[in-house]
């Protein structure tokens, strides 16, 4: 039976440059484009190639032109600080604007890049948008990361001008930024014109003199700027992502196709209308913080809310509740790792009873597997449907989502539902060539991708080619591995490389996980595969319990491997696992498998630079040695 989900996937596969050329007839243009689709230089394809238009134009200028100056456009709410400011469309305009001028009287100009390594606060998404507004291509780095990590990405994208703050703050932790910036200007060949600091009362800075500029003292006599008209086609920002080289992939966003997409998200995805408060709880270093902390929710003339915390510490397991009440959030967005956090700490949801939280109407989860105990947990606790949607930095936006502003499909545990719209699917072997429904291959795109996804790699165009289009011709691959069932519900299983090979049998240590994951004593797990002489890989897990399990872990132990064994049966070779006080995880929340896995081989292995606590991996290289593996074995 046809549904306006039905209706909008169909004709954005059979017909894409309607689909989307009337989708983009929602925005502002300055000129309309010669193609919706321009497929003369296969594989890079461009979206909208001709027009022009201006990303911060829609985002803020719009509203106030359209009456809707006084609405919020960001509410700050900071429990680091205890501190709640907001600001309306028409306020956020005269920020942007200023300090677009204060980037002008720097020299920046249209197409120069600058960085930003900022906390989650007001003066970075004003920088962002600043930058959009005068043409200047933005990369966010995110606020703390260590100072060789910043170096490559100074180098590589070469800015004119780097934006920062004093320090950001971690809990109850201070984390001055100055230091790490100059360290990494000292260790870039690159080197910016101008660093703009902006001052944190819990950290003064040190300002070099000649190179580093207050932003307060800048604002006070900045000359504000209006927009400037750019290509449809040219970059609004890069964001960096890990490599498997070590060397980051700078991802490059275009302003014409991620406005159009990005906009048409918010309702037709997250089911919000303009004037209605929106929660992405991630954070603007990540690509979540680009596309649904800032730009999508300003361009469709939401509220956003921006949060500078944690789930748990700030100052306890009911900071969602309290923000979700307090700003009548419609719809928030967040990882599964926040709410395994709470889970833990409140398993009960006796927190959640404290807080009024009737407006509140839809729940997405993002970033890593949604294991269907968190998903039932989350379910049961807030009696409000619980989107588990899929994507990537590369991607922008979601490839699968139930779209809960054309049609709600029922939920399948383990699934983020179907294919949106723009997203032509197919799960392929090794051999190229497409697998039978339920079987596990390669999950993969047919090309062209929608607009908002990537066009290349910034100034690199054969990596582009050779990391995301070489294995599968034709196709987009994703690098991760699923099905997609006969009622075309997609299932991302795991990465590539995590699918192991047990004597072999191609396994999902995503499959083990979920059954893992439902033991009532559990609060999170991973399993990995590690080598292994006879079998050439065996799974092996890792959890961590619920917050007040006094149980023998021994016994835990024991019940979980029965539990995989009569669920997925003896081929699993499940034998082998390990409670842990936690999981390594980077600050995004998406757990170190592969550097879990490489300490149990005894192999070595470059801490990534975006984990969230180093001291992680020395608990869990004991936690090994102590069953036979690793380096303490």
């Amino acid at each position: 039976m046809s549904n306006l989900y039905t209706q909008a996937y169909d004709q954005s596969i059979n017909d894409p440059e309607g689909f989307w050329g009337n989708t983009a007839q929602d925005c502002h243009w300055y000129k309309k484009w010669d193609k919706v689709l321009d497929d003369s230089n296969t594989p890079f394809y461009r979206w909208f190639t001709g027009a022009q238009t201006n990303t911060c134009y829609n985002a803020v200028d719009l509203h106030v032109e359209n009456g809707f100056g006084d609405r919020d456009a960001i509410i700050y709410d900071s429990p680091v600080t205890s501190t709640i400011r907001k600001y309306t469309f028409s306020q956020l305009k005269e920020q942007v604007s200023t300090f677009a001028g204060v980037l002008v009287s720097k020299g920046v100009l249209k197409g120069d890049r600058v960085i930003i390594y900022m906390p989650m606060i007001p003066e970075a998404v004003f920088a962002m948008l600043a930058c959009a507004r005068i043409g200047a291509i933005h990369s966010v780095v995110f606020g703390g990361f260590a100072a060789n990590e910043l170096a490559t990405r100074i180098n590589d994208a070469k800015p004119k001008v780097i934006v920062s703050a004093s320090c950001g703050i971690e809990v109850t932790k201070i984390i001055e930024y100055k230091p790490l910036l100059d360290e990494a200007i000292s260790l870039s060949d690159a080197k910016p014109d101008a660093c703009i600091i902006f001052q944190r009362p819990q950290a003064r800075a040190q300002l070099i003199q000649g190179r580093d500029y207050d932003w307060d003292l800048e604002m006070s006599d900045a000359v504000p700027q209006d927009c400037v008209p750019v290509m449809a086609t040219d970059p609004l920002y890069i964001l960096y992502t890990s490599g498997t080289t070590g060397q980051p992939k700078g991802v490059v966003r275009d302003n014409g196709g991620h406005m159009v997409a990005l906009k048409w998200t918010m309702e037709a995805i997250y089911g919000v209308k303009a004037g209605q408060v929106y929660w992405a709880a991630s954070d603007i270093g990540w690509v979540v913080g680009h596309s649904y902390i800032v730009y999508g929710p300003l361009l469709k003339g939401c509220t956003t809310v921006l949060f500078e915390g944690k789930p748990v510490g700030t100052p306890d397991a009911s900071v969602f509740w309290r923000i979700i009440s307090q700003h009548r959030v419609k719809t928030l967005f967040t990882a599964p790792t926040a709410f395994r956090a709470i889970k833990r700490e409140d398993p009960k949801a006796t927190l959640m009873k404290n807080f009024d939280l009737s407006g509140f109407e839809y729940l997405f989860l993002a970033g890593e597997r949604l294991d269907p105990d968190t998903l039932s947990w989350a379910q049961n606790s807030l009696n409000v449907p619980v989107i588990d949607h899929w994507w990537q930095t590369e991607t922008g936006w979601a490839i699968a989502a139930n779209c809960m502003g054309l049609h709600h499909f029922k939920v399948k545990p383990g699934s983020p539902t179907k294919p949106a719209p723009g997203w032509d699917m197919a799960v392929l072997g090794d051999d190229g060539k497409p697998v039978k429904p339920g079987d596990i291959g390669a999950l993969v795109a047919r090309l062209p991708l929608p607009p908002g996804t990537l066009p290349t790699l910034w100034q690199n165009d054969q990596r582009y080619q050779d990391s995301y289009l070489k294995t599968f011709p034709g196709y987009y691959e994703t690098a991760d591995a699923g099905y997609i069932d006969e009622d075309g519900y997609v299932f991302v299983m795991a990465r590539t490389d995590d699918i192991i090979n047990v004597a072999g049998h191609r396994l999902s240590t995503g499959a083990m996980e979920e059954v893992i994951a439902s033991h009532p004593d559990v609060a999170e797990c991973a399993v990995m595969g590690v080598e292994d002489t006879l079998k050439g890989q065996i799974p092996l897990g890792m959890m961590v319990l619920n917050a007040g399990v006094d149980r023998d872990e021994n016994e835990i132990t024991k019940e979980v491997i029965e539990l995989v064994r009569k669920k997925i049966g003896p081929v699993a070779a499940f034998k082998t696992a390990t409670v842990v006080k936690r999981l390594p995880k980077t600050r995004s929340g998406k757990i170190l498998r592969g550097t879990m896995r490489a300490i149990a081989d005894k192999k070595t292995y470059k801490v990534p630079a975006t984990i969230d606590d180093y001291t992680t991996l020395d608990e869990i290289e004991e936690s090994l040695g102590k069953i036979g593996y690793g380096k303490k074995a």
